[in-house]
């Protein structure tokens, strides 16, 4: 899905106007580090999770043939759809092996894709999958609520401090109290939804993907071993892909 100005446009503009990032600030270029790079025992590599340099999160063999990376939005459907869809198929029969690695890398198209995309990653690398797969599961109840919301009173979470926001627009969305039941204190997810860091961080991976991928249309976006995959946001065209670079 295309990224836009649904529903907290203002929100979300005053949010990533205060970032203070610019294009090209991210530091893509540094030598690749991973904390863990050997086999796991049993060999099944989806135990494995790395934090990567351009700020997302890669679960599989840092070595992998293929190197699978998708730019997801968590009030994106079509993510959800895929997630559903094609992310079991991916992770038993592709990243389990080792043959190929799959990274994840928010791109954030409104104020509550960020505030989801902030609880999602709090709990740090082990818990990020779990989490954001969690958040897709439930998107229409958390989403809809959103949906649900008075566009009047939307727009007053715009007048509250900058600190404040994204803490309002979690319990709006009863997203704190979601946290809290899989793992992830309230007083932690305040911690995570006033990190001014974060959200920099957040800010500058969406601005990232389009400056990298200028032929980036929406979500989701996929990246095989560099190259972006085009008119393919579905399952059953990614597949194929992934194919014809394992060699068949």
């Amino acid at each position: 899905m295309k990224p836009s100005l649904f529903l907290v446009g203002a929100i979300a503009v005053a949010a990533i106007a205060g970032c203070n990032s610019k294009p090209g600030d991210a530091k893509t270029s540094a030598p690749v580090k991973y904390q863990q790079v050997r086999p796991p025992k049993g060999g099944d590599w989806t135990m494995v999770v790395n934090p990567t340099p351009a700020g997302g999160f890669m679960m599989g063999n840092p070595n992998a043939k293929v190197k699978l990376v998708e730019f997801g939005s968590l009030t994106c459907p079509h993510c959800r759809a895929f997630d559903d869809e094609g992310v079991p198929t991916l992770v038993s029969k592709y990243v389990k092996s080792g043959r190929v690695s799959w990274e994840f890398r928010n791109y954030v198209r409104d104020a509550f894709d960020l505030t989801a995309s902030l609880i999602a990653r709090c709990n740090g690398t082990k818990s990020f999958f779990p989490l954001m797969r969690a958040i897709y599961k439930d998107q229409p109840v958390w989403f809809g609520k959103v949906v649900a919301t008075p566009q009047a009173q939307l727009e007053q979470l715009q007048n509250l401090p900058p600190q404040q926001q994204f803490v309002a627009m979690a319990k709006l969305a009863g997203l704190q109290d979601w946290a809290a039941a899989r793992g992830v204190p309230q007083a932690k997810s305040n911690q995570c939804l006033t990190n001014q860091g974060s959200v920099n961080q957040l800010v500058q991976m969406t601005s990232d993907a389009t400056d990298q991928y200028p032929a980036f249309q929406g979500t989701p976006t996929f990246v095989i071993n560099g190259t972006m995959a085009k008119d393919t946001a579905t399952w059953d065209r990614l597949e194929p892909q992934l194919k014809a670079a394992l060699g068949g």
